[in-house]
């Protein structure tokens, strides 16, 4: 297994009502105190959604504003500006696109195209849209739209603005409003910087990183369920929270209307050992393994150093991983303020 790092966090910033980027923690959430018992009606609210922009690509655009904002994390001796502002960093990327593929050895259903630069010896990653994804997106029916708010709605029962305080269901949800963690990370050879939304904090919890990620998911009635639960759904749920160094996942499960029921809690790196029910099950070590392997064939097959030159990667189930580049502008990501 290569050796990961523990991910450290480097700093932090905001995505207000409106998106706009602030180096801040102003979005930051809350955990309350959790109730034993629950009835929360994740419908309430739906009508009044405030929706981000889903159709302008955001890319990484946040990411880089907040490495322009914190150069001094990335010089080697801060205390001798270097002129020719290298981040010394392998790679740049979302964390997103880390549980993308981290989770490939056991995917067989979704495809990825991921565009790759590398500028000044530091290769930048952004996931691009397949067609497969995009007809998903076309072809979404009001009640998967109204189910992903659900997923939203339960954050707000949960978190409260401020410390102590308590959540405020009846504002709006707004899904330009986030708040991003940014963590430096080693996977084996590779040095990483990558930027996750994150749910909330509980400052109660021991240890190193006192973030909480929450789910929502079915209620489990039938072996069946749980068995679908434990292969698709935990190893994502584990490798998101892994890959930033959360400890802990609360997961709110919910009936077909809507409401949950039950809280649960999994400890993150417990996840692994509790697949007892799975015939063959995922393995977290395939899984870094996979990630290791693709960092370190990023590196050796581009050595190109420029802004302008793109390569993309790209996998669909049961194929091969591909890299080729391209002169298709619309995946040349870095913008020109970053260059």
């Amino acid at each position: 297994l290569p050796s990961f790092r523990d991910p450290r966090e480097i700093g932090c910033f905001s995505q207000d009502f409106e998106r706009k980027f602030h180096a801040d923690k102003r979005q930051l959430k809350y955990v309350i105190n959790l109730p034993s018992k629950t009835e929360f009606d994740l419908n309430k609210g739906y009508k009044e959604m405030i929706r981000r922009d889903e159709i302008s690509p955001e890319q990484i655009n946040d990411l880089l504003r907040w490495i322009m904002h914190k150069p001094e994390k990335f010089k080697l001796h801060p205390e001798k500006p270097s002129l020719e502002d290298l981040l010394n960093t392998d790679f740049v990327c979302w964390r997103g696109l880390l549980t993308r593929l981290v989770c490939t050895p056991y995917e067989y259903r979704d495809d990825w195209k991921i565009a790759v630069i590398r500028f000044r010896n530091t290769y930048f990653l952004c996931e691009s849209m397949t067609e497969d994804r995009k007809k998903q997106v076309d072809n979404t029916t009001p009640r998967q739209d109204e189910m992903s708010y659900w997923g939203w709605k339960f954050e707000q029962y949960i978190t409260s603005s401020e410390n102590g305080g308590t959540p405020d269901i009846n504002r709006p949800i707004n899904t330009n409003e986030a708040f991003c963690s940014v963590v430096r990370s080693r996977l084996g050879e590779h040095s990483l910087v990558y930027g996750g939304e994150i749910d909330g904090i509980d400052d109660s919890l021991q240890s190193n990183s006192k973030y909480v990620e929450f789910k929502t998911s079915r209620q489990i009635e039938y072996k069946k369920q749980n068995i679908n639960f434990h292969r698709h759904k935990l190893i994502k749920y584990w490798a998101q929270s892994h890959l930033v160094g959360i400890s802990k996942i609360i997961c709110g499960f919910r009936d077909d209307y809507g409401i949950v029921h039950e809280l649960k809690e999994f400890q993150t790196e417990e996840i692994p050992n509790n697949l007892k029910i799975l015939y063959n099950p995922w393995k977290p070590n395939v899984c870094m393994n996979f990630l290791n392997d693709i960092l370190g064939f990023i590196k050796r097959s581009i050595k190109t150093n420029d802004s302008k030159t793109v390569y993309l990667l790209e996998w669909r189930p049961h194929s091969d991983v591909t890299l080729k580049k391209t002169t298709d502008p619309q995946y040349n990501f870095l913008p020109d303020w970053f260059i």
